[in-house]
């Protein structure tokens, strides 16, 4: 008889968490929970309130009721930022440095290893742009490089927003396998606007609406939410919302 996985242990989860901007509700009762070692997609519209959330969840925005708990501990926002590193979409940092020392800054700071460096950048395949200025890299460079910052970081929940943004599909698998590899020793929660991505990449799904959870599982459990028999995450998603 062939035994059933144990099931991943939660990590982080949600509970009636909401956030008002000048009385206009970005976040309304949102619940969720996150479980070690899985690839967990927030998906919606633009105005969703999925950067809202995201920074809610790293202690970089307050958040007017609700309850966000690390392994069924209340989260204080000083403490998200020791578990958990947000790499927001469309930063640029240190623009005028070289590609070199922005790394070099980054793995200290993190105390990262020079192999688990000199892989990143192999993988992401930064080699021809190290002399160059931030600024002047490219869309696709630049997201390379973020991403290499973000997963030299040490905490062990990493969220990033759009990080396929600007790259093409074969980069877009490439850095999916490079994501894959990371799980022995993280969780990552993704926002993506882009569903083909997000359904190749992920191993669950919050589909945010106008600030509330529409639906939340795997594919699988989302087709049986919308009353679908087949579909990929698009019907999934516009049967949903």
């Amino acid at each position: 008889m062939s035994m059933l996985p144990e099931p991943k242990p939660e990590i982080l989860h949600c509970r009636n968490l909401s956030k008002q901007f000048n009385r206009y509700p970005a976040l309304v009762d949102v619940n969720f929970s996150v479980y070690s070692g899985e690839i967990l997609g927030i998906i919606g519209p633009n105005g969703a309130g999925k950067t809202t959330l995201m920074e809610c969840l790293a202690g970089l925005l307050p958040y007017d009721q609700g309850v966000i708990a690390w392994e069924n501990r209340p989260l204080a926002p000083h403490r998200a930022r020791q578990l958990m590193f947000y790499l927001p979409d469309g930063i640029l940092p240190y623009a005028e440095q070289r590609v070199k020392k922005v790394i070099d800054f980054f793995q200290q700071v993190f105390g990262a290893a020079p192999a688990q460096r000199a892989n990143l950048v192999e993988r992401l395949d930064l080699s021809p742009v190290m002399a160059k200025t931030v600024a002047s890299l490219s869309k696709g460079y630049r997201r390379r490089l973020l991403l290499l910052i973000g997963l030299l970081s040490p905490q062990p929940l990493l969220l990033l927003d759009e990080p396929f943004d600007g790259f093409d599909l074969r980069q877009t698998l490439g850095v999916m396998a490079l994501l894959r590899q990371t799980l022995a020793q993280r969780t990552l929660l993704l926002s993506i606007h882009q569903l083909n991505e997000a359904e190749k990449i992920c191993d669950r799904f919050i589909l945010l609406n106008s600030g509330t959870v529409a639906a939340a599982g795997s594919l699988a459990q989302l087709r049986q939410q919308a009353g679908l028999n087949s579909g990929g995450l698009e019907e999934v998603f516009l049967a949903t919302v």
